[in-house]
């Protein structure tokens, strides 16, 4: 069940044109998918992998649109190439909400290993990265969708158990 930060997520998305999101499912952020499938400002578009997902970003961005993708941090290295080779040499400004699996606490073992490698992954690509380890923080995710359609870069914003934990 979709909780009011959930809402908040998607409030933003839509106050800052966001005009496409694809995901990819996830339980942390099921609640953002259920409310993207609710709501009819925004075309929700579910994904099979992510870097269909990272095309899907990229044709709705050549075609006039501002899009966004909801994943996993298992994920990051499935995109490497794609978000390299087609988001960043285009330039196309891309919000990446990411569940940020595989701390302490991870029940899913595979998870942890990626999370080792996250955040230095998206560093050695130079994509601005924010990291939401509580639910007051999503005060600051309408300026960084501010900031990534200005600087037309990539940007994650992870969201770890702790942000979930503490939402309401």
């Amino acid at each position: 069940m979709a909780k009011s930060i959930d809402h908040q997520f998607v409030e933003d998305l839509a106050r800052n044109q966001i005009g496409l999101v694809t995901s990819v499912p996830c339980k942390q952020l099921a609640g953002v998918i259920e409310v993207l499938e609710q709501q009819n400002q925004i075309l929700h578009v579910p994904s099979n992998k992510e870097d269909e997902g990272m095309g899907l970003c990229a044709g709705a961005y050549l075609g006039g649109m501002r899009p966004c993708i909801v994943m996993q941090n298992t994920a990051i290295g499935v995109v490497i190439n794609t978000l390299a080779t087609l988001i960043q040499f285009y330039q196309i400004p891309l919000p990446m909400l990411i569940s940020y699996r595989g701390e302490v606490g991870e029940k899913v073992a595979c998870q942890v290993e990626m999370a080792l490698h996250t955040k230095a992954l998206l560093e050695q690509l130079s994509i601005p990265t924010y990291h939401f380890h509580h639910a007051s923080q999503i005060e600051e995710f309408d300026g960084i969708l501010k900031h990534t359609q200005m600087c037309k870069k990539p940007t994650a914003i992870l969201t770890d158990a702790n942000f979930w934990r503490t939402a309401k």
